[in-house]
């Protein structure tokens, strides 16, 4: 028995509705949302952080395969970044969340549909996907895309 590839918890899958086929090679980023900070102070430094249970925001990046299916997440490393490169895990994230008891999180899927159909061909340049994740569950999120609509919905 072949045992399946690894998959992350959190999986997506781009299908190009405007010609029938899986869209291949679309950059997409994975973002952990920071939950609202609830405090009493008008201190801004405490209502503009991105951190988390799991410490500073945590954002992943991958780009769709040839079946348009996005697996597995690397850590993201911006162009201007300097230092180290990040080496954590989406499973690294989630299990400190879970450990910290953070409950339901929420995260961002952003679909670089501009670069993949050319900005001047595309009403969205950017497809935004906002959703909630519980503990200990699987989350396939599909997106059906055209050049000038999508859909999304929660796969299984």
């Amino acid at each position: 028995m072949a045992s399946e590839p690894t998959k992350d918890r959190i999986t997506c899958h781009v299908l190009d509705t405007s010609v029938g086929k899986p869209a291949r090679g679309v950059r997409v980023k994975l973002e952990l949302t920071p939950p609202p900070v609830n405090n009493n102070t008008n201190n801004p430094a405490h209502s503009h952080g991105h951190h988390s249970a799991a410490g500073a925001a945590k954002v992943f990046e991958s780009q769709t395969d040839d079946d348009g299916r996005i697996k597995v997440w690397l850590p993201y490393s911006s162009a201007t970044s300097s230092g180290e490169v990040p080496v954590y895990t989406l499973e690294d994230v989630l299990g400190e969340l879970e450990a910290a008891g953070a409950g339901a999180t929420t995260w961002t899927l952003r679909f670089d549909t501009g670069a993949y159909y050319g900005l001047d061909n595309t009403f969205f340049p950017e497809v935004a996907v906002v959703f909630r994740v519980q503990e200990g569950q699987h989350y396939h999120v599909p997106l059906l895309l055209a050049p000038y609509s999508y859909s999304t919905y929660r796969g299984s």
